[in-house]
């Protein structure tokens, strides 16, 4: 086993740890050495290792915990001394040990700690999570389970499915391309006012909107649920993730409150939405959403935006799945559009839901901004309302925030070199004095 641990790129012995066992949760003497030597090796061969000394766990398990220890055999083993992994052969599907009972040594309480978590993802990696206070705790992001009661949610889902028939494409302009969205949805608003001002004034990828409904009574039942929710676990995360307990710069520090909701229907396994930050621009900065998934479960993807120096690979820290059931509010916090991406991936099979059959309802309430509508915002040379965009690439400005001409992303439309860089004081409130500037 020696000669093993210290020459690298051998095939796998049968059972690589065979003499270091003593019971399923004991290390036999001398192997404490034999495992922290270990951490030199290659991910397959520390497993072959944790394997043979815990052959009850299954390779999901061992790997979420060999990660959770930035790749230490030793400290793994350890872990699973008062651990509660998953047995092999249990059949369970769409659920996980969580990584809170594999304790790290080191952190006392990593709930109140200011700095940001390492990420467990590894490059070319996704790791899947399902328990929320892992959610939590990894991502960006809050999972609240059975959000509403059993009734109420088969009811918005009825409902929703019935619009979701009418639903349309949208279309965009993609590297010159004109492509439709993989997934149909409709844009809802308070009233019917508010209907006519969104297809009036708004610009949704360089283009107005023409399916934009009034809130059906189901939506609008649901939306103060949502309001109180959201606005409970920003001051959570507020008070236990951000520095100092204090809301993170340019987040404001008012109620979110809600008045507008992007209506996705996911048709099949194959339905998805690419890689993506929502668009800033009437939400300003810190943006936070709360999304409502109705129907069949689907796969919800995040991964942290790395600022690039010349061709690095942007999913070098990798991607985490977070595991979206029926009647789940999924919170995108303050530090989601900024810092992150998210997609929805394609699905090679998925369970049919009974109401639902093969689609996924995905309701996403947002808090449109007064002062960022169209009429108070710079317009470019083609006078068109500017996008507000973050810098996310370049390092030496990433996270400064600016305005740009949307007409390329419009089919039929070249657009405009308009460039401003855009300011907000430390609440997200526009410094501006009200004219609509015209830029360079």
């Amino acid at each position: 086993m020696e000669a093993f641990i210290t020459r690298k790129k051998r095939k796998l012995d049968a059972d690589p740890g065979h003499h270091l066992l003593l019971n399923d949760n004991q290390l036999a003497p001398g192997s404490n050495e034999i495992a922290s030597e270990a951490d030199d090796e290659p991910t397959e061969v520390k497993l072959a290792i944790l394997s043979s000394l815990h052959p009850s766990v299954d390779q999901e398990t061992l790997l979420d915990i060999l990660l959770a220890h930035d790749g230490s055999v030793l400290e793994a083993s350890a872990a699973f001394k008062d651990g509660k992994p998953r047995k092999k052969g249990s059949g369970v599907v769409g659920s996980q040990s969580s990584l809170r009972f594999f304790p790290r040594s080191g952190l006392a309480n990593p709930e109140l700690s200011p700095k940001k978590p390492k990420l467990l993802s590894k490059k070319g990696k996704t790791l899947f999570l399902f328990d929320p206070i892992d959610i939590s705790e990894h991502t960006p992001c809050t999972v609240l389970h059975n959000f509403l009661p059993a009734e109420e949610a088969d009811s918005l889902l009825k409902e929703l499915l019935e619009e979701s028939k009418s639903f349309e494409k949208i279309t965009f302009k993609l590297f010159d391309n004109v492509v439709e969205s993989p997934h149909t949805s409709s844009f809802y608003v308070g009233s019917l006012d508010e209907v006519n001002r969104q297809k009036m004034e708004y610009l949704y990828s360089g283009a107005r909107l023409t399916d934009v409904r009034e809130l059906t009574p189901e939506l609008s039942r649901v939306k103060p649920r949502v309001e109180q929710a959201v606005n409970r676990e920003i001051q959570e995360r507020i008070r236990t993730r951000y520095p100092g307990g204090k809301k993170l710069k340019y987040q404001p520090p008012g109620p979110w409150r809600p008045n507008a909701a992007f209506v996705n229907c996911y048709n099949g396994p194959q339905e998805s939405v690419g890689w993506h930050s929502d668009r800033l621009t009437y939400l300003g900065p810190r943006a936070v959403i709360g999304s409502l998934s109705l129907g069949v479960a689907r796969e919800f993807r995040v991964r942290r935006v790395l600022p690039r120096d010349g061709d690095d690979d942007p999913d070098a820290q990798g991607q985490i799945s977070i595991h979206l059931p029926h009647n789940s509010l999924l919170v995108m916090h303050a530090e989601m559009q900024e810092e992150w991406k998210h997609s929805i991936a394609p699905a090679q099979a998925i369970d049919p839901h009974p109401i639902a059959g093969n689609k996924r309802i995905n309701i996403t309430y947002r808090d449109y901004r007064d002062e960022l509508s169209p009429s108070r915002t710079p317009h470019c040379r083609c006078d068109l309302p500017a996008i507000l965009r973050v810098v996310q690439r370049k390092k030496e400005n990433f996270g400064r925030y600016f305005w740009m001409c949307c007409g390329g992303d419009s089919p039929g439309e070249a657009g405009c070199s308009f460039f401003q860089w855009a300011e907000f004081d430390d609440d997200g409130n526009p410094m501006w004095d009200g004219a609509k500037g015209k830029g360079t």
